[in-house]
């Protein structure tokens, strides 16, 4: 294995071989123990996209509540999920698939389109140039604003989708969709999350569409494999520790390089984050 190949898996705790319903158990114990943990929150709040990581993380989350509601007598615990279209959602099947396979107690949609165009129109009167790519992590952060909204409006924590094969490339919007208060996914890549999945028995075309961020109009459902330069064939078999070419090994090195900063929390004095 390559010097920072141990490196990004270390930090990403992936294993090379998972055992899929140990790993749902531990998911579902880590939600349940931050919650008795925290026994002022009741909620957990989750954005879907209907994709394979809200998906996999929705079914998470209703499983810990609906545990904790049974464990504890209290049925004031809920999971409440969503969906957060900008206009007209392209996959809006998928997303109502997702939630019907996820079963929330509360099932929202909030269209974020009249705040994202107010706020660029808002921006563009000052002579801001505000580009399509801008406009996308606008997007991404109304999402997240929304989701502590709900949060704040209901005792809940908003739960992120983080997962190793986007953590370790930045592969999310800093303060969007990488802000949450608990990644139940941590330490999984694309491939695990999908036998967990198929494990959960969810609908085969949740987890088997092509991964998309969607956020860019100029370029509407582009690929996350295209926007990364590899597959994510080839991340998750990095990430498990086999060996991959010399040129995917160094596009996934150059990846986690760049993004070291959306790993790290504000940076103060006192941080050694401009290290040679």
């Amino acid at each position: 294995m390559r010097p920072l190949q141990k490196e990004i898996v270390d930090y990403e705790h992936v294993l090379p071989k998972i055992e899929p319903e140990r790993e749902i158990r531990r998911s579902v114990d880590f939600l349940k123990e931050y919650l008795k943990a925290n026994p002022f929150l009741k909620a957990y709040v989750l954005g879907i996209s209907g994709g394979q990581d809200s998906t996999l993380t929705g079914k998470l989350c209703q499983i810990a509540i609906t545990e904790m509601r049974q464990e504890t007598g209290d049925d004031s615990y809920q999971f409440i999920a969503v969906r957060l279209p900008y206009g007209v959602q392209a996959d809006a099947q998928d997303a109502a698939d997702a939630v019907a396979f996820q079963n929330p107690d509360q099932d929202l949609i909030v269209n974020i389109k009249p705040a994202v165009d107010a706020m660029v129109a808002s921006l563009v009167a000052t002579g801001q140039k505000i580009t399509d790519f801008n406009k996308g992590n606008i997007k991404a952060r109304q999402r997240m604003a929304i989701q502590y909204a709900i949060a704040g409006a209901n005792h809940g924590a908003v739960v992120g989708t983080d997962h190793a094969a986007e953590n370790f490339s930045g592969f999310y919007t800093k303060y969007g969709d990488g802000a949450a208060d608990i990644t139940p996914l941590f330490r999984l890549d694309k491939r695990q999350g999908k036998q967990l999945l198929k494990e959960l028995g969810c609908p085969k075309h949740l987890y088997l569409k092509a991964p998309t961020a969607d956020l860019e109009e100029n370029r509407p459902s582009l690929p996350d494999e295209i926007a990364l330069g590899v597959t994510y064939e080839e991340i998750d078999d990095y990430l498990e520790g086999r060996e991959v070419s010399t040129e995917v090994a160094e596009k996934i090195e150059a990846l986690w390089r760049k993004s070291e900063h959306k790993r790290h929390l504000p940076v103060t004095i006192f941080d050694n984050f401009f290290k040679e």
